[in-house]
């Protein structure tokens, strides 16, 4: 299978603060994540003052304030995302960061990221699909809140104004999302209707529904991380502390050695286990030479290393051989 690209999702759960953010990446890379991704916004050009809160942000953030009150709190600078980069390539993690507004297309652009990462809520957003696409640049689209119809549209801008390598995210965005409402079987409508590889973006609590995806075809997953769910902020509740995204990166990556192939045959570390496991024709009593063999005098036991018992009536109504004692292999 090949190797499932494993991003952390750093978000804005560093809470506004650079050298929690710079420890975020550390976290990240000693769990074994691919990529740690950020979030890039000018939060006056991408919220306006009217904006109320989502209900899970009234949850954790408590009720007072606006989404943009709220954002600008937690948002870091561009000079920041200069540095953050540099910690990355330092390291030896990928650095990415999704941008929320035009002008953040524009800085980003400039850093060495391997492709855009759109998120759920820009998916109708007109403008900052053809700003990505005239880029040319890969892209990644997570696909939460939309409808088939929604998601062929912005594919449509996106690949006839330059974007020429594209992968969808199947998601939802509910946070955490409810298990019911996951449905990762629309992974295969997604890869089957738009011919795109797929994968998942989660928001769920724990890390078996990520696993559950990868085994289901998912080429990357992406999935929010935290250093502390206790932290004040919008997304922490919904995240993964990072002992436990080491726990999924680890459980992905033996899940893709567990996929295979679809030929069945015996492998190499259980060709030893056949003659254990498996029974041969025995001697139920024991039996003269030259004595009928019939079900009264034999039966399969283990080990499986004499005549394999699908020759049984093959076996039946021959003479023994010689005198066998009571559980002996019988031999023809």
């Amino acid at each position: 299978m090949k190797r499932t690209l494993i991003i952390a999702e750093a978000g804005v759960n560093h809470n506004g603060s650079y050298d929690l953010a710079e420890e975020m990446i550390d976290r990240a890379y000693e769990a074994g994540a691919d990529i740690i991704k950020f979030q890039t916004i000018v939060p006056e050009l991408c919220i306006s003052q009217y904006a109320q809160k989502a209900d899970y942000q009234k949850e954790t953030t408590g009720q007072a304030g606006s989404q943009l009150e709220m954002v600008q709190k937690l948002a870091l600078p561009f000079s920041a995302f200069d540095r953050l980069e540099r910690k990355c390539n330092k390291l030896g993690i990928q650095f990415l960061s999704t941008p929320f507004d035009l002008e953040s297309i524009k800085y980003l652009n400039n850093l060495n990221m391997p492709f855009w990462k759109i998120p759920s809520g820009e998916i109708t957003n007109y403008p900052y699909l053809l700003a990505i696409a005239k880029t040319q640049k890969p892209v990644l689209m997570s696909t939460g809140m939309s409808t088939l119809e929604e998601i062929e549209q912005a594919v449509k801008v996106l690949t006839e104004n330059g974007t020429n390598s594209l992968r969808l995210l199947h998601c939802n965005t509910e946070y955490p999302t409810p298990f019911e409402d996951v449905n990762l079987q629309a992974m295969k409508t997604l890869r089957e209707r738009l011919g795109v590889e797929v994968g998942y973006s989660d928001h769920t609590k724990g890390i078996e529904v990520p696993i559950a995806a990868v085994a289901m075809g998912a080429t990357v997953i992406e999935k929010h991380f935290t250093l502390d769910r206790n932290m004040e902020g919008p997304d922490h509740k919904a995240s993964l502390e990072p002992d436990e995204l080491k726990q999924m990166v680890d459980a992905i990556r033996h899940i893709e050695k567990a996929i295979g192939t679809s030929e069945k045959i015996v492998t190499e570390s259980e060709w030893k286990n056949i003659a254990i496991a498996r029974k041969s024709i025995v001697a139920r009593k024991n039996i003269k030479a030259g004595e009928l063999l019939t079900e009264d005098n034999i039966t399969t036991k283990r080990p499986g290393s004499g005549i394999n018992p699908m020759r049984w009536l093959e076996v039946l109504g021959t003479r023994a051989v010689r005198d066998f004692a009571e559980d002996e292999l019988i031999e023809l």
